[in-house]
């Protein structure tokens, strides 16, 4: 209800300093505990165990500075970054646009972070508190060495990570995407689990929803001969279905409603690719409990959303667990588990 009073005002102001402004009064809010992970919802992935199965997606808090405010808005899970081994500016602005009457996001923010150092230092602050805080790893626009990047990041973060998520699905930083190729995916993914070393915690892999058949096929050998934790699927998308705002034609990565179907095909698609032998995290459009219902039926683990928020407020997290285990009860299951990929 507050938000919903709100929110005309925040959308007078430029998105991206809206967003700075959310992330600022989530900081000062009293701290909320996270959600035990006990309850009729509860799962385990990856050898973590959840509260509930939906998560804050990578991209809202970038610098890791409030993942424990956003676990007490009801999140079973907090994804923070793309952190990447050096602060850099991103690309100018501005860079994310609000598509209101498609319910969508446009960005091209090009991985803006203050670097690993501030997060380490930040995110060690944390350490012993509750909740599961994943960190997702970046490299520089200017890195000779990308693969070195992301190696450097993972054995910095793993001692502070409930998972990494490795990202090389963005598609704001020039050749990003090449890293999905069979051939360089395999070097990158020996070369992160080699730096988080034996005992570290599990590595997510991100991928992107534009992508072929074959693409998926190899992708999906890769992470089960690298015995990954998961699969994130899916970032944003640089495809344009039909959109009704002024900003349609902006460049840089698409997110929330027009990315529902096609994020929840690529669900499918690397569900039947992996033969359900790996957990998968359903994102893309996600904005009611019945969205990540069907995610969950489609083969979801665990669901994300990020740019909901920004039209339905912080209380969103809480509608659609409430709301979750209403449908699991209906459709006759006991846990999220057992109603994963039963569509």
């Amino acid at each position: 209800m507050l938000y919903s009073l709100l929110r005309p005002a925040l959308f007078l102001l430029d998105a991206e300093r809206a967003h700075q402004l959310s992330l600022a009064g989530l900081k000062i809010l009293p701290r909320r505990r996270p959600a035990k992970a006990n309850g009729p919802l509860a799962s385990e992935v990856a050898g973590l165990k959840f509260p509930n199965p939906l998560g804050m997606a990578a991209g809202y808090d970038k610098d890791g500075e409030a993942p424990d405010a956003v676990l007490g808005l009801g999140f079973g899970f907090a994804e923070v970054g793309s952190i990447t081994p050096l602060p850099q500016l991103g690309n100018p602005r501005p860079r994310l646009f609000r598509l209101a009457e498609d319910r969508a996001v446009i960005n091209r923010m090009g991985f803006n972070n203050y670097g690993a150092e501030a997060a380490v230092a930040r995110l060690a602050a944390r350490l012993g508190r509750p909740g599961v805080v994943g960190i997702n790893l970046g490299a520089n626009k200017a890195s000779p060495d990308r693969i070195s990047d992301y190696a450097t990041m993972a054995q910095l973060m793993a001692p502070l990570a409930s998972y990494l998520a490795v990202n090389v699905s963005s598609p704001n930083t020039p050749g990003l995407r090449a890293l999905q190729d069979e051939g360089a995916l395999a070097a990158l993914l020996d070369a992160v689990l080699d730096a988080r070393g034996s005992s570290g915690p599990p590595v997510f892999l991100k991928v992107a929803p534009d992508l072929e058949p074959a693409d998926i096929d190899a992708i999906a050998r890769i992470a089960l001969d690298k015995g990954l934790g998961a699969l994130i699927i899916s970032n944003t998308t640089v495809s344009r279905p039909p959109l009704a705002s002024r900003h349609a034609g902006e460049a840089g990565g698409l997110s929330g409603e027009p990315l529902r179907d096609l994020a929840q095909q690529r669900l499918r698609d690397f569900r039947k690719a992996t033969g359900g032998a790996i957990p998968l995290v359903g994102v893309g459009g996600i904005a009611s409990a019945e969205d990540a219902w069907a995610r969950i039926r489609a083969g979801a683990s665990l669901v994300q959303l990020y740019s909901a928020m920004v039209y339905a407020g912080p209380g969103i997290a809480r509608t659609i667990v409430r709301e979750l285990g209403a449908l699991m009860k209906r459709d006759g299951f006991a846990s999220i588990a057992e109603a994963v990929g039963t569509e």
